[in-house]
């Protein structure tokens, strides 16, 4: 924080001579407490220091109040301080909301003009040409993390398919309750519109023996339903299987992020 207003009330007396300074002669107490958001008995208080200190004069305390070539200097030092720190927040801000970062499939150079676009769930910059657009912050060799400003455009992208296949518990059979061969259909026949699934979601024992009774690669386990929905939203088409009453876990989760999916039951 600024040096110039650790002080408690250093703010308060900024304030006040700032609006002294402006010169209005009609200026009353009443007026200050009411542009600071203070008591009246506040603003007397305060006057009262900055008289003692030599900043403002006044007759009897009372307005008119006159700001002194003292109180001049100061409130000009103490604006300088505010401004700096003001301006470095403001930096940071605009920093931090304007960093994006890919993976740079090429060598690319501060200040190159790059095309962005999304490829199983990642954003990928390069030199080609691309609806979206993203300025280099920083050079980067081929594969590595990028850092982009001034992204424009429209990343090309749609939203994922999930299927959520509802496997018997451990108490209903497990494993030697499910359709084995739907399950393994439904993995390799891929979404609805025909599109082969990117990752599969596990959520629970019996969903594992499952995919490893059937030699399905396991993509997602912990977090499942937060991390299949993430995945669509990426743009990745999920097979989930769960067991029992999980599925509602993975339902909701689909439901809020309004992300389209169909239920199929794996029991035989």
């Amino acid at each position: 924080m600024m040096k110039a207003f650790k002080k408690r009330g250093a703010l308060t007396h900024f304030q006040i001579l700032s609006e002294i300074s402006k010169q209005d002669p009609h200026l009353k107490q009443k007026d200050l407490a009411e542009k600071l958001g203070i008591t009246i008995q506040a603003v007397s208080e305060n006057i009262k220091t900055l008289i003692e200190l030599g900043y403002i004069t006044s007759k009897d305390g009372r307005s008119p109040y006159k700001i002194t070539q003292t109180g001049i200097d100061k409130v000009k030092k103490d604006a300088i301080s505010l401004r700096k720190y003001t301006d470095s927040v403001l930096e940071t801000m605009n920093h931090y909301k304007t960093i994006w970062p890919a993976i740079a499939t090429e060598k690319l150079e501060k200040d190159d003009i790059v095309g962005l676009y999304m490829d199983n769930g990642v954003l990928y910059a390069h030199k080609k040409e691309e609806n979206a657009t993203g300025v280099v912050l920083e050079g980067a060799n081929a594969n590595m993390d990028v850092a982009l400003t001034n992204l424009t455009g429209i990343i090309d992208m749609t939203v994922g398919e999930v299927t959520v296949i509802n496997v018997p518990t451990i108490k209903e059979g497990g494993t030697k309750s499910c359709d084995l061969e739907l399950i393994r259909r439904i993995y390799e026949n891929g979404t609805n519109t025909g599109n082969k699934y990117d990752k599969v979601a596990i959520a629970g024992t019996v969903s594992r023996a499952v995919a490893m009774s059937l030699d399905i690669p396991i993509n997602i386990e912990y977090a499942a339903p937060q991390a299949t929905a993430n995945a669509a939203r990426k743009g990745l088409n999920v097979l989930a299987i769960c067991v029992g009453d999980m599925s509602k876990a993975f339902t909701r989760e689909l439901e809020h992020e309004k992300i389209k999916f169909n239920i199929i039951d794996g029991g035989k």
